[in-house]
């Protein structure tokens, strides 16, 4: 994995912090906004520093959670109102589009 700035770290987090109740984003959705050459960097950007984040909007592609995270995640998201199909966000539903301006 190539380094991570300190700069796309805040970029990460700063777009985590902007994805409103009821809305999801995925780890792809975010790391083309940050301009990172792969979902896994912010991921890992996730597990290490996103605490005070409201990390149960960021997503896998397939739209299921982790499984360690599976019950705490989609409680959390129904909660918000996200649309969820067998285990499974619906991500024409529920999905946070950027805005890259």
């Amino acid at each position: 994995m190539m380094a991570t700035s300190e700069e796309e770290i805040e970029h990460v987090r700063e777009l985590v912090a902007s994805i409103p109740p009821g809305k999801v984003a995925t780890y792809g959705d975010i790391a083309t906004a940050v301009g990172l050459s792969s979902p896994r960097t912010v991921g890992w950007i996730m597990r290490t520093d996103s605490a005070d984040l409201p990390w149960h909007r960021v997503i896998g592609a397939s739209g299921k959670p982790a499984p360690h995270l599976r019950n705490r995640q989609l409680d959390r998201l129904a909660t918000e109102g996200v649309p969820i199909l067998d285990g499974r966000v619906d991500l024409l539903g529920a999905r946070f589009r950027f805005d890259l301006h």
